[in-house]
């Protein structure tokens, strides 16, 4: 998916909204773990239900490696799942890959061509080989992380380089890399005044920005220092969303959750075309 139909996506369906589908078999709805395939049920029960309000998903993977093949297996199900019946739908590998030019292109392989996501997330510490191998894939892209919402964020990312934070230092650097235009970034909800600095390097790039909801982000804040007049947002919701309940009706739950958001950036849209 171009970044222009995912703009279209965005107006059409006034949401700019990204579901993580970070699956915890510990968290899900204890009737599902006799279903052959819990994490894709559960996946599958969310996706169908808040389809309607989002324009992503953002399977995490860590939480799918940790239970082994079996949840290789329902990463893969849920992409083709995906494909088949929401291809409007973008697709983000929350991998956090970057390892040298030779592992970086073999994940890209896996996980932008071999399961067809249509983004990753991307490390950047590593530099312009670590990276590149990412952004060859026409069509795809490369959210680097910038300034994430964790707290320790404030360890390395916002230190000055020579008089300069750096996290602007990434981020300028990264639009040297060869096909750069495949760049997205992650700037964190729970760093919303940093926005107004980012946007000024990157003006209309696409940002992911994680934390609203469970970790206390802003979509107010979000949208007053980082939308553009193209949007150039995805603003990430995962436990608020897809933990809202762990009864039988947790999909409909989640799905008043996201809707909720979606009506919140209906509003915020509605702002920018007056």
């Amino acid at each position: 998916m171009t970044a222009a139909e995912l703009t279209e996506q965005i107006f059409k369906k006034k949401s700019f909204l990204c579901v993580g589908l970070d699956t915890d078999l510990e968290k899900i709805p204890t009737y599902l773990l006799s279903e052959k395939d819990p994490v894709f049920s559960f996946n599958k029960a969310i996706i169908d239900a808040t389809h309607q309000y989002c324009v992503a998903y953002k399977p995490n993977l860590a939480f799918y490696e940790a239970i082994g093949v079996d949840g290789f297996k329902a990463l893969k199900k849920t992409i083709e799942y995906l494909h088949s019946e929401y291809p409007e739908i973008y697709t983000i590998a929350d991998a956090k890959r970057g390892d040298i030019g030779n592992t970086s292109r073999m994940y890209a392989k896996a996980y932008l061509e071999d399961l067809g996501f249509d983004s990753i997330t991307v490390a950047p510490y590593m530099g312009r080989d670590s990276v590149e191998p990412f952004l060859e894939f026409t069509n795809k892209h490369t959210i680097l992380l910038a300034l994430t919402s964790n707290q320790g964020a404030f360890d390395f990312q916002t230190k000055n380089l020579e008089n300069e934070e750096l996290y602007k230092e990434v981020i300028k650097t990264s639009l040297t890399y060869k096909n750069a235009e495949n760049l997205m970034y992650v700037v964190g909800a729970t760093k919303a005044e940093f926005l107004q600095e980012i946007r000024k390097i990157v003006p209309e790039s696409f940002l992911l920005v994680p934390g609203v909801g469970a970790q206390g982000g802003s979509l107010e804040e979000v949208c007053q220092y980082g939308i553009t007049k193209n949007v150039g947002l995805l603003v990430n919701s995962s436990r608020k969303i897809i933990y809202a309940s762990d009864s039988s009706n947790f999909a409909e739950i989640a799905a008043a959750r996201a809707e909720s958001l979606q009506v919140q950036m209906a509003d915020e849209l509605t702002k920018l075309s007056s």
